[in-house]
């Protein structure tokens, strides 16, 4: 089984690059299903009913997310509805809408699903990811899967490796998110589990983590929440892995990095 996972998708040149460059993938590598982290999906923050549909119109199958999920109330309305297509992070405490894992069928298979948030940096209180994992695969230990994939959005490196460690033969993948910049350590652990510490992102290349270099720049120097800006033309890159899992084991035989650009 093939499985594209793509990285944080930011504002309308990132949906664009989307649009522009996943039918081709899918075809290229013979995909079976794709995963977005689709939480800064409407202008940087959050997910609405048109930008999600933007996107999954080009082939994207099912979106995991983060701390910005709530950022738009639309995301917390699709959340809520028991077939929604995304999920959020799945150690908030309990009363959050949406679910932070789902069971997917792919043909005459199944996958797991998992969204977990760091707790490092993160500016928000949530349960231990390690302890929230155990507590899922522990919900779902009767069924077979033919694969388990993790989108641990997490800050910090070191949090994200000992996640990956821990995870490793649990499951079949642990994708990080969050920071928007690419990390060149893709492999498959000991055990069989893919891992990443950051996937990247998709928008504006010429940018700060998606952002104009004016707004980025204006963070640092005055110290200010300065009003995002996102470019909306211009160079995009688009970021994502490529797991295949042999379907018997759910161990990861199969990982690279993808990274194309294309102009908007």
């Amino acid at each position: 089984m093939n499985i594209l996972f793509i990285g944080d998708i930011v504002g309308k040149i990132g949906r664009k690059a989307v649009v522009n460059l996943l039918p081709e993938l899918r075809k290229e590598h013979s995909v079976d299903f794709v995963i977005a982290n689709v939480e800064n999906l409407a202008h940087g923050k959050g997910v609405t009913h048109s930008t999600l549909a933007e996107i999954m119109s080009a082939g994207v199958d099912f979106g995991t997310s983060g701390n910005h999920i709530w950022n738009k109330s639309e995301g917390l309305e699709i959340l809520a509805k028991p077939d929604s297509p995304i999920i959020r992070p799945g150690n908030y405490p309990p009363g959050w809408p949406g679910v932070g894992e789902k069971v997917l069928t792919i043909g005459t298979k199944s996958i797991l699903v998992i969204n977990l948030l760091g707790r490092m940096f993160m500016k928000v209180s949530t349960d231990c990811p390690f302890r929230a994992l155990d507590s899922i695969l522990t919900r779902h230990h009767e069924k077979q899967f033919a694969a388990i994939i993790v989108d641990f959005h997490a800050e910090t490196t070191s949090e994200k490796q000992a996640f990956g460690l821990y995870s490793d033969g649990r499951v079949s993948a642990v994708l990080g998110t969050h920071t928007h910049v690419p990390t060149a350590d893709e492999r498959i652990l000991p055990k069989g589990t893919a891992y990443i510490t950051d996937v990247g992102f998709v928008g504006a290349t010429h940018s700060v983590l998606g952002f104009s270099p004016e707004t980025g720049i204006q963070t640092h120097l005055l110290q200010t929440p300065p009003k995002p800006v996102i470019p909306e033309s211009g160079t995009a890159n688009f970021c994502a892995v490529l797991i295949t899992v042999d379907e018997n084991t759910g161990n990861a035989t199969h990982f690279s990095r993808i990274y194309k650009e294309v102009e908007i």
